[in-house]
């Protein structure tokens, strides 16, 4: 019996090699890590609003998207707005049998067909600030109203786009008002502790936000309250168009962005995130003046009532940050300059003597110097003043002695000019 010839081993093509060694180089892992743009990002896809991140190219922005939809296990599906036809977002026009009764369907893009079979999904426009401006208005019903032809994507279709800034845009674009409206911008930059740390395999994990159930009533009343109140006080911010044609394709106020805003603090409550990460979110949707302008009202909502340190001046309990303390403070001193009356003026001074005792003296100053100025003639000086004497009277010394210095010092150049 002839005896068998032992096989030969399969040949191993370079090409597999290739594959084996590209495979290892895409096996990464993630870890939990703060990251307040990831959280920025993340709060405003669960608030359902569309963001637009900004970065110059290779920053990472398609890096983080990918990453992004594969931690919350959605489909991703990437559009390259800048190599689209105004037709591809508002659809195609389909004749049918009887036009006259039946209309002319607006037919959707392959891609929209499958987000909606899906059901779930996260819809990458990519390469914005690259699309004419009839790509950016046929792109406007989709960002806004959901809508590509006759579809209507489902509610679990989460949008996010990226634009490079126009200098470093191939053939950019300024982006158009109405659309730049429509998005919250946020300015994606890279950390490059997270970049060596990700190019050695961890890079850090998206995770939505974990909103607490037992705050969202608070959380939808701390909202009103501070958008309302802002522009109750400066109805002037309600719609502000800036002048600059590259200013308007950013962050700018507006009844739209204002109700965005307010759905942020909402979420951003509930959630419990950081001051930062309300910051970026605030900023990407009204602009810069006028989200620390809104940020400012938030931390003054925060602050106990003058009314009722006034009325309970031994009890009272101040806040403990400087910047907190001293609003506190001034805000106290204006009760008292709204309705001026003896016993609410010792109340006030009360209140300087504790926090005296109790923080940093030179928080005390301004506040306890324009109280000094409401003094009417029939009021006596309560003894407390005197606890507050030493510190008022060093300020001014200081005042005056720098502006001796000061004006030393323009002695001394006019006389070296007269040389």
């Amino acid at each position: 019996m002839p005896t068998a010839m032992p096989s030969s081993p399969t040949p191993v093509g370079e090409l597999d090699v290739a594959g084996a060694l590209l495979s290892l180089l895409r096996d990464t892992d993630t870890e939990p890590r703060p990251d307040p743009q990831l959280e920025a990002l993340t709060l405003a896809v669960a608030a359902d609003l569309p963001v637009l991140l900004w970065g110059e190219p290779g920053i990472g922005k398609t890096a983080a998207l990918t990453q992004l939809a594969a931690s919350l296990d959605l489909p991703l599906t990437t559009v390259i707005a800048s190599v689209h036809e105004p037709t591809d977002f508002s659809g195609l026009p389909i004749v049918g049998d009887d036009p006259a009764e039946q209309g002319v369907p607006m037919a959707p893009p392959e891609w929209a067909v499958r987000l909606v079979r899906a059901g779930r999904g996260l819809l990458f426009l990519d390469e914005l600030s690259t699309a004419p401006p009839a790509v950016q208005a046929a792109l406007l019903r989709l960002v806004l109203e959901r809508r590509i032809g006759t579809l209507v994507l489902p509610p679990d279709v989460r949008i996010v786009a990226a634009a490079n800034p126009r200098s470093s845009a191939a053939d950019g674009w300024e982006l158009s008002p109405p659309l730049a409206n429509r998005f919250v911008h946020l300015q994606w930059t890279h950390d490059a502790e997270v970049v060596v740390r990700g190019l050695g395999g961890v890079w850090p994990r998206a995770t939505l936000p974990r909103l607490d159930p037992a705050r969202l009533t608070e959380a939808v009343d701390v909202a009103r309250r501070a958008v309302c109140g802002l522009l109750t006080a400066r109805p002037a911010l309600v719609h502000r168009l800036p002048g600059g044609e590259a200013l308007r394709g950013g962050a700018w106020p507006s009844p739209r962005s204002w109700e965005m805003a307010l759905r942020l603090i909402a979420f951003a409550t509930a959630a419990g995130v950081s001051r930062d990460v309300l910051s970026q979110l605030v900023r990407g949707v009204v602009g810069d003046g006028p989200g620390l302008e809104l940020l400012a009202w938030l931390d003054r909502m925060d602050l106990p009532d003058p009314e009722l340190l006034l009325a309970d001046p031994e009890g009272a309990e101040l806040p403990e940050r400087g910047d907190r303390r001293l609003a506190a403070l001034e805000g106290v001193v204006a009760a008292v300059a709204r309705r001026p009356e003896k016993s609410r003026w010792d109340a006030a001074w009360a209140l300087l003597v504790r926090a005296l005792d109790s923080g940093a003296p030179d928080l005390v100053v301004v506040p306890a110097t324009t109280l000094a100025g409401l003094r009417r003639e029939d009021w006596d000086v309560p003894e407390s003043i005197e606890r507050l004497a030493g510190v008022v009277s060093l300020s001014r010394r200081a005042d005056r002695a720098g502006d001796r210095v000061a004006a030393g010092a323009g002695a001394g150049a006019g006389a070296g000019a007269g040389r």
